[in-house]
């Protein structure tokens, strides 16, 4: 049952509309009921002072894995990490054990969802069967199941005809499909972002060209098939420009780019630390440097946690053999921040790229304040200064890049469908 909220004295930011001002909202039946006065007849049940705190919607991440299938109880915990980051709507990968291609499957993902009362979770199809890359998935099937969209997580098949008729299919039925940039066959044994750094190291590199030949492959084949794309978690500059001339052509394309992506580089791996084994690897500042020219163009449309809980044993391994990942949902919202405040980027904007942008590109009634739309809210202040600890993480990957340093930003209350499903410490 819906309780009926008013929220008084809080800074409203609705990146959507470009609202951004000291007022009151009103909640009743799970959505938002005014703006700035009441609306005729409404009782709050329950009265919340958000005076300095910044009252937005809540997060929507584009990539956050929440380890089910495959672990048992795994969701409900990572569910609560996303709470706690204000993360209020979650896209879980299809890479799960066993991969997300069958109806079942989805069903039963999304029934655990529900039970655990965390973040709205929006699954992801697998657009080949186990992910291999060989046939087809049955995306349509899974599409009526709840899947918002169909990806190969890893790299593109190595078939690209099985590539073409996958973009064919989904645009028959109007199907989105995100894709990773990776050609699997420039990978080989790499682990590192190829360059100077990874030769000191002596780390196998990743050459950038795993990236902006699979670009290049997946928009020769748009343009074939017409379907709609999502480039998840560029890395490069040269992908960003790739991007940024695909879409002054005008393919329905859109792009994100992980958080981690956003702050750090290679020579953040310093002596090995297996907290900065991502995938795809940190690459230089030069590239760092492009991908925040990118979003604050909008050629990169939104920004990810890439969420990837990593057991503590997994990363107390040599770089090499380390697994790759690392825990996102917590610190998302305060190096968002962290970025605009760098970058001199209005809050509006900046909010944008976590709010209504992935809202806009899941086709979700989520991500604004708008009067009418669900009430999936976060109040956070942004002042608030707290330094990233292992226990104190929330999540079961107690593995972060950010580990021991201090970040400004933190919710203080999570609702989702006017419901609070979170409330931290003042």
């Amino acid at each position: 049952m819906n309780t009926a909220l008013a929220i008084e004295g809080g800074r409203l930011i609705d990146p959507a509309s470009g609202y951004d001002a000291a007022t009151n909202i009103y909640i009743a039946d799970g959505r938002i009921a005014a703006i700035g006065a009441p609306p005729p007849g409404f009782s709050a049940q329950r009265t919340i002072d958000a005076r300095g705190l910044v009252v937005a919607p809540g997060l929507v991440d584009l990539c956050a894995r929440m380890r089910e299938p495959g672990t048992e109880g795994a969701l409900r915990g990572e569910m609560r990490a996303a709470l706690a980051g204000g993360v209020t709507g979650v896209v879980c990968p299809p890479d799960t054990e066993p991969a997300l291609d069958e109806p079942g499957l989805v069903r039963m993902l999304r029934q655990r969802s529900r039970e655990a009362a965390g973040a709205r979770l929006y699954p992801l199809g697998a657009m080949t069967a186990a992910l291999a890359g060989e046939t087809l998935a049955e995306m349509h099937t899974l599409a009526q199941v709840g899947c918002v969209a169909f990806c190969q997580t890893t790299a593109l098949p190595a078939n690209h005809g099985t590539l073409l008729q996958a973009l064919r299919y989904a645009k028959t039925f109007g199907l989105p499909i995100w894709l990773r940039p990776v050609d699997a066959s420039l990978v080989g044994d790499g682990i590192a972002g190829d360059g100077a750094l990874a030769s000191r190291l002596g780390l196998p590199g990743i050459t950038v060209a795993a990236e902006t030949v699979a670009l290049h492959t997946i928009f020769e084949l748009q343009r074939t098939a017409g379907t709609r794309i999502h480039i998840c978690r560029l890395s490069s500059a040269e992908g960003v420009a790739l991007v940024r001339a695909a879409k002054r052509e005008g393919l329905p394309l859109t792009a994100d780019v992980s958080i981690h992506h956003v702050h750090l580089i290679d020579q953040n791996i310093g002596y090995y630390d297996t907290n900065c084994r991502l995938d795809p690897p940190l690459r230089t500042e030069r590239d760092r440097a492009a991908i925040r020219s990118g979003l604050a163009d909008g050629t990169i449309d939104a920004v990810c946690s890439d969420h990837a809980p990593v057991a503590l044993e997994d990363k107390l391994l040599p770089f090499g053999e380390a697994r790759a990942g690392a825990s996102g949902l917590e610190t998302l919202l305060p190096l968002i921040l962290d970025w605009a405040r760098a970058e001199a980027i209005p809050l509006v904007q900046a909010l944008a790229v976590v709010t209504s942008a992935p809202a806009r590109i899941l086709g979700e009634d989520t991500g604004t304040l708008q009067v009418g739309r669900k009430a999936d809210l976060v109040l956070f202040d942004p002042a608030a200064s707290w330094t990233v600890q292992s226990e104190s993480l929330v999540s079961s990957g107690k593995n972060s890049p950010f580990i021991g340093q201090r970040l400004s930003g933190r919710a203080r209350c999570t609702m989702v469908g006017g419901e609070v499903r979170f409330e931290g410490a003042g």
